[in-house]
């Protein structure tokens, strides 16, 4: 249950519980997905031809049983690409659309079979013959270390103070390698892909992307035409988690070649095996570190060195890689502190975004250190973080040399070590643990320090589209996508609070690249940040014109014109603001604008490893209670409490939503989903029958979130909001720690298990096996 009553408001005002805009039609199933989309006539469906290989050569290629195969309109190849054959978000050219001599991945696409149903096609797409001469491969990060660790972009160190001298001071040394598993992003509705071809170079595209610019660029790329030329339209997403950031350039390219070819619509849908094989995950990461720490567990020097499996091309691991390095600290501070990323190459599917983008990884690992020093030295681990809170005043500094200026960090945990009676339950654990032979305890709090902003400064821009109609009715497109997380409903509240009129006076619309162009990701937990202010922009530049208007018309000073919820006021007359909107009509006044936003503040510099970064942090902390079985390994979460800072929340009831789904997706990642590629370089668990997502069953027995609703954002961010997308996710690690607390109980707590995650009951079996022997030991 939530701590927070949440009603529902009649007006939608900024700050008020207001439902999601798609809510209802998403239970009903009205809600318009690109799927449910009426075909034209002469549609067509693609399907994608996969390599059987991890790396090899394509000796041969033959496809004429695909095109002789019932219902086959044609097939593409890299040779019918009449501009570049590269989807390399980055623009490295390492990302052809097909291949053409060499594959690097299992899975790769090397042809696209177009047919009159989307049943033909993908059997004819399993009629080809290809002859490949095998070549070495690596698929995980042992391998591509011992292979010479190629990597697939430039890496990034972090350094300040001497780190070398601190850790030779340093009293205690924790050292170690921990591993941090990837996780397939399994949102709802598939990768897909609708394109219908305009006159000349035209193509108009509907799309499940959470980047529809870059979709635009891409196409434009392969087919070489102008960006103008390519109209991308996205209304909402079956869930994206950073997985259509990049992954859906390839399908969109596909059908738009292939709807350029044939001059009639295609679409492209796969399977979700296919999709599994195709598109990228999260990283997963090894991490080796040396950390030098007192007898009170305060950290002194940290040096740290994150390995990724980044995959066989470059895609978004340089920023991703550099982002872990960016939360290696968490809410701590190293005095000297020394950290370098290693995006490496392997004969994998490239690894992508993924909610937290590569910040997750980073506070795992920082995490990780913590535990062990607390092992070490036989404390609580709470009572080491604290030890290594950032101050305020001092002892304030990051790795990347920007100052913490709003750390709230004790003042959240604090609240929330008392409200989940932490120490009470904790003594209980312990005596519990002492007196059953079996079933064994563990509970842990950690906290969460999130950077917000895009890293690379360009990306923090956005624009908006307002008009406001003689009826007073609101048309809102901007260039944030809405893939579930509530940013559409944000956004239409920043505008009706502008206008004073209830929230079903603005029309959400979908985000069109013809409505707003030069769009930026909907990705770092910015969507509502940057599409609300540019929102906002737009209403205010529209509400200067109708106040100047209502000034003249009713023979007032501009000073007393007043904006009021429901309509305006000049002098002492009160004008609704439908009868406002119809007389700057008939007055000939201007009633749509244009808005723009740049994140002020922020700037980096990567050579150097150097700036600000980020904006602003989000806070936030969780405690939670498990209990496993020490003869199966089988495990259940018995308990979490959770809180989260999102500033002055927009949306209460969305926000929770957020961080309910965030921390249990993040239970996810850390506990039961596993990727496994075999020794010919497939990757096998590419289905629900064998990867585990969390099942309705797998929620905290009693799961208690709530947000600080104390908490002003210090910037002037939207509404004095902070961002609440990714910082939830980072707070399941308190699930891997009492995990870890409950296998470490078997050896009394004097071994710390260094469990690799995600802590599977295998994981768990085999920790409370280890360390058995080593206390008969």
């Amino acid at each position: 249950m939530n701590k927070m009553e949440v009603k529902a408001p009649a007006t939608g005002r900024l700050h008020e519980s207001t439902p999601h805009d798609s809510a209802a039609k998403q239970v009903a199933g009205r809600a318009e997905y690109v799927d449910d989309i009426t075909e034209p006539e002469g549609t067509l469906h693609a399907y994608l031809g996969l390599s059987t290989k991890a790396h090899a050569e394509i000796a041969s290629l033959d496809l004429d049983a695909v095109r002789a195969a019932p219902g086959v309109v044609g097939v593409l190849t890299a040779g019918d690409v009449p501009g570049e054959n590269d989807i390399s978000s980055v623009h490295k050219h390492d990302e052809p659309v097909f291949a053409e001599t060499l594959v690097k991945y299992w899975g790769q696409p090397i042809f696209c079979v177009v047919g009159e149903t989307r049943d033909a096609a993908r059997r004819a797409a399993k009629l080809a013959r290809i002859e490949y001469r095998d070549l070495p491969h690596v698929t995980d990060v042992a391998a591509s270390l011992k292979d010479g660790g190629k990597l697939v972009t430039e890496p990034l160190k972090l350094e300040r103070g001497d780190v070398e001298a601190g850790l030779a001071r340093s009293k205690h040394r924790a050292k170690g390698t921990v591993t941090i598993g990837g996780q397939e992003h399994f949102y709802l509705e598939s990768q897909i892909a609708f394109a219908i071809p305009g006159e000349d170079d035209e193509i108009f595209l509907h799309m499940s992307t959470q980047h529809p610019t870059e979709i635009q660029v891409m196409v434009a790329q392969v087919l070489g035409v102008p960006h103008a030329a390519i109209t991308v339209n996205m209304r909402r997403m079956g869930g994206g988690f950073g997985g259509k950031e990049t992954q859906g350039n390839l399908f969109a390219v596909v059908a738009a070649l292939a709807a350029t070819k044939f001059r009639r619509p295609v679409k492209i849908r796969p399977d979700r095996d296919d999709d599994f094989q195709i598109t990228g995950k999260r990283h997963d990461f090894v991490v080796s570190y040396d950390v030098g720490y007192d007898d009170d567990g305060k950290i002194e020097a940290v040096a740290a060195s994150f390995a990724a499996r980044a995959g066989f091309s470059a895609d978004l691991s340089g920023p991703v890689t550099d982002r872990a390095l960016f939360h290696c600290d968490n809410a701590y501070y190293y005095p000297h502190v020394r950290v370098n990323s290693l995006p490496l190459f392997t004969n994998t599917v490239s690894n992508t975004a993924f909610r937290g983008f590569g910040g997750p990884q980073g506070i795992m690992a920082c995490e990780r250190w913590i535990e062990q020093i607390a092992y070490a030295l036989g404390k609580d681990p709470l009572e080491v973080r604290k030890a290594n809170f950032y101050g305020t005043d001092d002892r304030n500094v990051t790795p990347y040399h920007q100052t913490v200026e709003d750390n709230i960090i004790h003042r959240v945990v604090e609240e929330l070590e008392q409200s989940s009676d932490y120490q009470k339950r904790r003594a209980t654990v312990l005596e519990f643990n002492r007196t059953h032979a079996v079933l064994k305890k563990g509970i842990a709090l950690s906290p969460v320090k999130f950077g917000i902003s895009f890293t690379a400064t360009w990306h923090n821009q956005a624009g908006a589209l307002v008009h406001v109609y003689r009826d007073g009715s609101i048309h809102l497109s901007h260039g944030g996508t809405e893939m579930g997380q509530g940013l559409h409903i944000k956004v239409a509240q920043v505008v009706a609070e502008a206008f004073g009129v209830p929230v079903a006076s603005v029309k959400i619309n979908a985000t069109n690249t013809g409505k707003v162009p030069n769009t930026s990701a909907t990705a770092a937990s910015s969507g509502t940040d940057l599409n609300g202010m540019a929102a906002l922009d737009a209403a205010n530049q529209i509400k200067a014109r109708m106040e100047a208007h209502a000034a003249r018309i009713y023979e007032v000073e501009p000073s007393d014109v007043h904006w009021e919820f429901g309509g305006i006021r000049a002098g002492q007359q009160f004008v609704p603001f439908m009868q406002l909107a119809e007389s700057c009509w008939m007055n000939r006044v201007q009633l749509s604008a244009a808005g723009f936003y740049a994140t002020p503040k922020i700037h980096w510099n990567r050579a150097s490893g150097t700036g600000r970064p980020f904006y602003y942090y989000a806070y936030g902390a969780s405690c939670s209670e498990v209990t496993i079985d020490t003869l199966t390994g089988e495990y259940q979460i018995d308990r979490a409490d959770v809180v989260e800072d999102v500033g002055r929340s927009l949306n209460p009831a969305i926000d929770i939503g957020q961080v309910e789904g965030g921390f249990i997706q993040g239970v996810g990642w850390l506990t039961t989903e596993e990727l496994w590629w075999d020794a010919k370089g497939q990757l096998r668990t590419h289905a629900p029958s064998t990867y585990k997502i969390p099942l309705a069953s797998d929620v905290p027995r009693e799961f208690n979130v709530w947000l600080a609703d104390w908490s002003v954002n210090k910037e002037p961010a939207i509404g004095r909001s902070k961002a609440v997308g990714e910082p939830p996710l980072c707070l399941a690690y308190s699930v891997v720690e009492a995990l870890s607390m409950a296998v470490a109980s078997v050896a009394d707590y004097k071994v710390h298990p260094n469990l690799d995650m995600p802590v599977t009951p295998e994981r768990v079996l085999l920790g409370v096996e280890r360390l058995k022997r080593e206390k008969a030991a």
